[in-house]
C-alpha cells in the first residue's frame, strides 16, 4: 500500500531505459540467485504422488496417491499453462469408465481396453508414451474420437491440428501442451516418424532459437500424441513399435447422432469419467511395485503401469493379451508395408538359415521380387541401402519369426538369417555357403 501510494505521488513513469535496467536485474536475480523449480504441463509429480492440473482460475490441481485422489487449493509442484490450454471439469466420484465406451465406436472389444490404457498414461507424470493411431473409413468419426479422448485428460482451444510442417513448430506445440493431436493425415515423413519416437520416448532435440545463430532452445520431456487417418499413416518400424492401433467402425445412418445432442451427454459423463481414471490412477500407485509380465516390451514402463491400473476398471489380465494381439496386428502390417521385409519373411519360409553380404541378399531377393518392385521407390537401389533398410525393420523381422544378425568378418559385413527354431544347432561353413549358392 505505501508503494501503491508513492508511486501516485511520484506523478510520473519510469522511462524505458529505467524500466529495462529493473526487468534485467530482476531476471539476473531469477536466474542466478533463485530456486530452481521444475515446471510441468497439465501432469506433474513429487513425492510419489501424482498432481493433475485443474486448468481453472484458481490454479487447483488433483493429488493422486496409493490411498486415493484429492483436489488441493495450493499443489507442491509447479504449473505452467499455454495459450490454448483449456479447464478440465471438476471430477466427480461413483462413475465407471464403461460410459465411455459408447462414444468411442471402437472395432473390437480389445481395443476399448487400450484406449483407456492409453488415456492412464497420458495421466502419468512421465513415459515412454504410446503413440495412439485412429484409423476407419471415411465417417467413422475419427475426428470426434480423438477430440473427446483429449478433452479427458489434456483439454485445449484448439485440440486438433494440422501435421506441424517442421520440427520447430512440433517443438512450439510439445512446450505448450501435454498431449498432442494431429487430425486427418494421410502419412508421415520420414523425419516426423523419428521425431515423434524421440517425442514418444523422451529423448529430447533441440532446435535453433529464433532470431539468433548460436543459441539453443531444447526439449526433453516425452509427450502422449493422437494420429488420425484413412490410410495407413505408420509404416516405419520404429513407430509402430511405439504405437497402439485403433480401428473405428463406419456408422450406419441409422446410428448417427446430432453432434449437440453427443457432445451434451459427453459433457454429463467427463466429471464421472475422470474421477473413474483418477481412481484407476491410484490404484496403479498401489500396486505398479509388485506388479510383472510374462515379458517386457519395447513399451514396457506402459504396459506395466497399464498393468497395474487395470484392476480398479477392467478383470484383471485384461491388458496384456489385448496389447499382444495389438503389437502382433502392427508387425504384421509393417511387414506387408515394406517390400524388403516382406520379401525376407516369404524367403525364410523355405529355408532354415542364410548366410552372405549385402550384395548377396539384394540380388536373391531381386531375383525373387520382380522386375516391377525392384524399381519401385521404396526399393533399395544398392547394399548400403539395403543394409540401413536391415537394421530399421530388424526389431520387426525378428518379432515376425526371422532373427537377423549382423557381424564383421575378414573385413567384410555378414547377415545371418535363421528361421526362429529351425535352424540346427551346429552347421558348417560349407553348408551355409551351399543354401546361399543354391538360392
Amino acid at each position: 500500500m505505501a508503494g501503491a501510494a508513492l508511486l501516485r505521488g511520484c506523478r510520473r513513469r519510469a522511462n524505458a531505459d529505467a524500466l529495462g535496467a529493473a526487468i534485467n536485474l530482476l531476471e539476473a536475480r531469477a536466474r542466478y540467485d533463485g530456486l530452481q523449480i521444475a515446471v510441468h504441463v497439465r501432469v506433474g509429480g513429487a513425492g510419489g504422488k501424482l498432481y493433475l492440473d485443474l486448468g481453472d482460475a484458481e490454479w487447483r490441481a488433483v493429488e493422486i496417491d496409493a490411498q486415493g485422489w484429492r483436489i488441493v487449493e495450493a499443489p507442491p509442484v509447479r504449473f505452467r499453462r499455454g495459450s490454448g490450454a483449456a479447464a478440465l471439469p471438476e471430477p466427480e466420484r461413483g462413475g465407471g469408465v464403461e460410459a465411455l465406451r459408447a462414444f468411442l465406436n471402437l472395432r473390437a472389444g480389445q481395443d476399448f481396453v487400450l484406449a483407456v490404457a492409453w488415456l492412464l498414461a497420458c495421466l502419468r507424470d512421465r513415459g515412454p508414451y504410446p503413440v495412439l493411431v485412429l484409423a476407419g473409413e471415411q465417417g467413422s468419426a475419427k475426428s470426434t474420437v480423438s477430440l473427446m479422448l483429449r478433452m479427458l485428460v489434456d483439454p485445449a482451444a484448439a485440440p486438433l491440428r494440422a501435421l506441424s510442417r517442421e520440427e520447430r513448430d512440433l517443438f512450439v506445440a510439445a512446450t505448450n501442451a501435454h498431449v498432442l493431436a494431429f487430425d486427418n493425415l494421410s502419412g508421415l515423413p520420414p523425419w516426423m516418424s523419428d521425431t515423434l519416437c524421440r517425442l514418444s520416448s523422451g529423448a529430447g532435440f533441440a532446435v535453433r532459437q529464433l532470431y539468433t545463430d548460436q543459441d539453443e532452445l531444447v526439449f526433453d520431456a516425452a509427450r502422449p500424441v493422437i494420429l488420425n487417418g484413412i490410410e495407413d499413416i505408420v509404416t516405419r518400424p520404429d513407430l509402430a513399435d511405439r504405437a497402439l492401433f485403433l480401428t473405428l467402425e463406419p456408422i450406419a445412418a441409422e446410428r448417427r447422432r446430432p453432434m449437440a445432442e453427443l457432445w451434451a451427454e459427453f459433457e454429463a459423463q467427463r466429471p464421472k469419467l475422470l474421477g473413474a481414471l483418477l481412481g484407476a490412477l491410484a490404484h496403479g500407485l498401489k500396486h505398479l511395485p509388485g506388479t510383472a509380465l510374462p515379458r517386457l516390451p519395447r513399451m514396457a514402463d506402459f504396459a506395466l503401469w497399464a498393468t497395474a491400473c487395470e484392476g480398479a476398471l477392467f478383470e484383471s489380465g485384461s491388458f496384456w493379451p489385448a496389447y499382444v494381439t495389438n503389437r502382433g496386428a502392427a508387425i504384421e502390417d509393417v511387414i506387408d508395408a515394406d517390400p524388403v521385409a516382406s520379401a525376407i519373411v516369404t524367403f525364410m519360409t523355405s529355408v532354415p538359415f542364410w548366410t552372405g553380404t549385402c550384395s548377396d541378399l539384394l540380388a536373391l531377393l531381386e531375383a525373387r521380387a520382380g522386375e516391377r518392385t525392384v524399381k519401385s521407390r521404396d526399393w533399395p537401389g544398392n547394399a548400403r541401402k539395403l543394409g540401413n533398410r536391415l537394421r530399421r525393420i530388424a526389431t520387426a523381422l525378428r518379432e515376425a519369426g526371422t532373427d537377423i544378425r549382423f557381424e564383421r568378418t575378414d573385413g567384410a559385413r555378414v547377415i545371418h538369417l535363421s528361421s526362429k527354431g529351425k535352424e540346427a544347432e551346429t552347421t558348417s561353413e560349407t553348408a551355409r555357403t551351399s543354401w546361399s549358392m543354391e538360392l
